[in-house]
């Protein structure tokens, strides 16, 4: 271990056996209880580049457990797998967050090695019997690799493997039957690779799984009945494939977390699938689900993602029982009604998002009560009536955009500390915008009916400010040029008038300006190549000098030529009326002479 410290003098690690020559006194060493044999290392993050010192590692004949994660190792000595896999103790062995390259080291010896963790390095190519010697192997991991070629299946001459995790790599082919020969398998993790097929119907054999994760691959068929018959499994994750279908009716008999999110299924969701007491976590957004959605519901329900299918009807007021329930999401469907008040009394919800359906009604005012909810989406729907006056107070994002919503903005919006995103165009609000808004990052209020004076807008606006299609008129507010996090700044289709602020120009992060459709005049301050500027709709406003003296010539000399054909027009009637004179007066004179 002396030897050890001086070989890592250069790194980050913490030993100095100058100061404490017991290395079982020594920062993340464990030694045996009788403080003789050192048998954990934990090497973790101090900077490891070379390779050199694991051979050294290896005289360490007690060692039960090395860790060696999250450093910039290249390369594994064949002199340490040679003389490490002479180590019986050792138990637990972890290259992981590191920058191995290369094939997969085939490891000789090993007796005891129950865990090796190569995941997340640059590793290559197939994997074979470099497994196989491994006795007592239980647990591996090689995800997040560069593996390629079929699903290895030599993993360990005793058969005991229990975790196999292979996520984020490149292997191909089906999800092999003989898999199922490990029959102590609980966690299978084969997520994010190119494997294709269907999950065979034989993984029901294993009696023990717990986890089965099957995600982001390229797998088709249907879901096998089969998989609700183990009674151990309680994580099943088969997002964003090809799965087609109707979802199995008693798939949830003994889950409590169900991700089916992104394929193909269809038909109705069964009448008994949310209410089996263990569910806990159910995503099945993205698919082409219809029918209504099942009113009997586990009240142990924490997460339910129904949204992007074809589900109607309305939302079930039996919803009310969810106490644990903090996300509901049934956004992008076909579902009428109105917003059923009850809902407030899911008081641990977080996340509501009933946006683009066809609700109805108002907003209730009930969902005030929701302390805990943090995103409100109920944009796209018919919904009507005012906002109310009283809003959660812990909301960072509220979306109430695309309805038909009316009456003022609630001044009390204005007392929403947490609120970061606030979303309020293509309605029909009226009144003015309230003093004092919240450290706001985004703002929407295009579209609406709202004028008067436009309040100072808070310094943490970062990406838009959308004021277009509204009624706001006068000069534009030179203080919006503080805003100097902004991106997008949206004054379109309003009645502003003057010149544009100078000031505009010097707002740091600013890429699009848009000012169309307005009344402003003068010279159009010159931008940043960066800066997008839209100024159609304007006919006052020029790029140059000479072009804005040209557009005050054109409207100076229309004002003179309207002027002198008014006095010539005035002139010729004047003169028609001298030389024609006053009839009146002429037939006062004729009667005169008859007399």
């Amino acid at each position: 271990m002396i030897t050890l410290s001086k070989l890592l003098i250069n790194t980050n690690s913490p030993w100095d056996a100058t100061k404490e020559p017991n290395p079982c006194s020594w920062i993340d060493v464990k030694c045996s209880p009788d403080k003789t044999q050192v048998t954990h290392l934990f090497l973790t993050g101090i900077g490891l580049e070379s390779s050199d010192f694991l051979p050294v590692i290896c005289k360490i004949g007690s060692l039960q457990w090395l860790d060696l994660s999250n450093n910039r190792l290249s390369s594994i000595p064949d002199e340490f797998i040679d003389v490490c896999g002479q180590i019986n103790e050792l138990q637990t062995l972890s290259f992981s967050h590191n920058y191995l390259v290369g094939p997969l080291p085939t490891f000789h010896g090993f007796e005891g090695l129950k865990t090796l963790d190569m995941s997340c390095n640059s590793l290559g190519g197939n994997i074979g019997s470099q497994l196989d010697g491994l006795r007592s192997l239980t647990n591996l991991n090689l995800s997040d690799n560069n593996f390629n070629g079929h699903v290895p299946i030599s993993l360990g001459m005793s058969m005991i493997l229990e975790e196999l995790q292979l996520s984020k790599n490149s292997f191909q082919g089906s999800i092999p039957s003989d898999i199922v020969s490990y029959k102590n398998l609980h966690r299978i993790d084969l997520s994010e690779n190119q494997l294709s097929g269907s999950i065979p119907e034989v993984l029901a054999n294993l009696t023990n799984l717990e986890v089965l994760v099957v995600s982001s691959n390229k797998l088709s068929g249907e879901i096998p009945t089969s998989l609700s018959n183990i009674q151990t499994l309680q994580y099943f994750a088969a997002n964003e494939n090809n799965f087609y279908g109707g979802v199995p009716s008693g798939l949830t008999r003994f889950l409590m977390h169900l991700e089916l999110w992104h394929n193909r299924l269809a038909g109705l969701i069964p009448p008994d699938f949310l209410s089996r007491p263990n569910v806990q976590f159910l995503d099945l957004s993205h698919n082409m689900l219809e029918g209504p959605i099942p009113a009997n519901v586990s009240q142990n329900l924490v997460i339910l993602r129904l949204g992007s299918n074809r589900m109607n009807g309305s939302i079930p007021v039996s919803f009310e029982a969810l106490a644990n329930l903090t996300h509901l999401e049934l956004q992008n469907n076909s579902l009428t009604g109105a917003i059923p008040p009850q809902l407030s009394s899911c008081k641990s919800l977080e996340v509501l998002n009933l946006a683009q359906n066809n609700l109805i009604g108002a907003l209730p005012a009930e969902l005030a009560g929701l302390g805990s909810l943090d995103v409100m989406q109920l944009q796209l729907n018919k919904l009507s009536g005012n906002i109310p006056e009283q809003l959660p107070d812990g909301l960072s994002t509220l979306d109430i955009s695309w309805n038909s919503l009316n009456g003022s903005i609630p001044s009390s919006i204005t007392g929403l500390k947490n609120l970061k995103f606030l979303y309020l165009q293509s309605n029909d609000l009226s009144g003015s915008i309230p003093d004092g808004l919240p450290y706001l990052v985004e703002l929407q209020l295009g579209q609406n009916q709202l004028r008067g004076m436009i309040p100072l807008m808070p310094l943490s606006l970062q990406t838009v400010l959308n004021l277009s299609s509204n009624l706001f008129e006068g000069p534009i507010p030179s203080d919006l040029s503080q805003l100097n996090g902004l991106r997008v700044l949206d004054l379109s289709n309003n009645k502003f008038s003057g010149e544009i602020p100078v000031s505009y120009t010097q707002m740091a992060t600013l890429t699009e300006l848009i000012l169309s459709n307005n009344h402003l005049s003068g010279l159009i301050p010159e931008f940043p190549p960066r800066v997008s500027i839209e100024v159609t709709g304007n006919t006052g406003l020029a790029d140059s000098y000479e072009k804005l003296a040209r557009k005050k010539g054109r409207h100076n000399g229309v004002i003179i030529v309207v002027g002198v054909g008014a006095f010539l027009l005035v002139s010729i009637i004047f003169f028609l009326f001298l030389l024609l004179g006053d009839p009146t007066r002429d037939r006062t004179r004729t009667a005169s002479v008859e007399r």
